[in-house]
């Protein structure tokens, strides 16, 4: 696989978000062993970026992680996140960016995932009751303790990336981005900014996640059918109305494809990646044929052509969450 470069360290240019391995989907289909098998194959692929958080299956996510990468921690760039609880049942999240919360679950984090050391530490969610200056300071005392190597913020608008990185190198920026969701660059009026921009100029990476629209992206979902453990089910995108309307999105990467004789997945991935070399998706699976398939997408040239043809896409029926 190519490579990016994050913090110095050169990774794959394609890493891999672990949360579906333990929530947020299908409940029915989880099988650790499986997993497991599955990271060390990521590796052996080059996908060597890594991403799970505190609040996937509460803790679960981390600790399954941690045991896959009992032999090959140092193969890895490892990044969790903290500042976050999540209703494992609504989905509704409470936000704790709280100095002694944050430096006491690194402690946890690092148990979990058998390591003395966290390459990279995300704020989950900026806690609006917590002046950032406060949290993003306490967090900097990990980096001089030397439990935490590089710090990164998650849904960040670039005010507040700039207020971080005042008190302390902010190393990335991790946002939803993919070709039905594109707030991060600022082609929306909500306040969010250019962070995949301001990334650039500030020496971070950008880290999609979602790359593939929560699967929708990869043109397998058509209809509004899922297991109740699915937040999908409740995700206004995914409702019956708006996921036929927006079916008109994936008709278009569906044209890109192929031509490049790709599929929708590598197409959606391979957008992300001309969005910069400093950028980083980290689709998710648990499936060793869509892993191989999403480390693919590296090595699609997509033409300014494809990318004007892509970035023409209807706007979204429906919002985020």
């Amino acid at each position: 696989m190519k490579t990016r470069t994050f913090a110095g360290t050169q990774v794959g240019a394609i890493g891999l978000g672990c949360m579906g391995m333990s929530w947020g989907y299908s409940v029915a289909d989880r099988n650790d062993d499986a997993s497991v098998a599955l990271i060390h194959e990521a590796i052996d692929l080059g996908v060597t970026f890594l991403d799970t958080a505190q609040v996937y299956g509460d803790g679960h996510n981390e600790t399954l992680v941690g045991r896959a990468l009992k032999d090959r921690r140092d193969e890895v760039v490892l990044a969790t996140k903290t500042g976050i609880t999540v209703d494992p049942v609504t989905y509704k999240n409470t936000r704790d960016g709280s100095p002694a919360n944050v430096k006491s679950k690194a402690d946890d984090s690092l148990r979990r995932l058998g390591t003395d050391v966290i390459d990279l530490y995300y704020l989950h969610r900026i806690d609006p009751d917590v002046p950032l200056a406060e949290t993003w300071g306490a967090m900097a005392e990990l980096v001089a303790e030397g439990k935490v190597r590089h710090l990164g913020l998650s849904e960040a608008t670039v005010a507040q990336a700039a207020e971080a990185h005042a008190v302390h190198p902010v190393a990335a920026i991790q946002s939803e981005l993919s070709l039905w969701t594109r707030d991060p660059m600022g082609v929306t009026a909500d306040g969010v900014g250019d962070v995949v921009g301001w990334c650039a100029a500030n020496g971070a990476a950008f880290v999609p996640y979602s790359p593939l629209g929560r699967g929708f992206l990869t043109g397998a979902i058509t209809s509004a059918d899922f297991e109740d453990s699915d937040f999908r089910g409740g995700n206004p995108r995914f409702q019956d109305e708006a996921l036929q309307a927006n079916l008109k999105i994936v008709d278009v990467v569906k044209a890109v494809a192929e031509r490049h004789g790709a599929t929708p997945a590598q197409i959606a991935i391979a957008w992300t990646l001309a969005q910069g070399d400093h950028v980083i998706p980290i689709p998710g699976t648990k499936k060793s044929k869509y892993l191989n398939e999403n480390a693919g997408a590296d090595g699609i040239e997509l033409t300014a052509a494809d990318v004007a043809e892509l970035d023409s896409v209807p706007a979204p029926v429906g919002s985020r969450y």
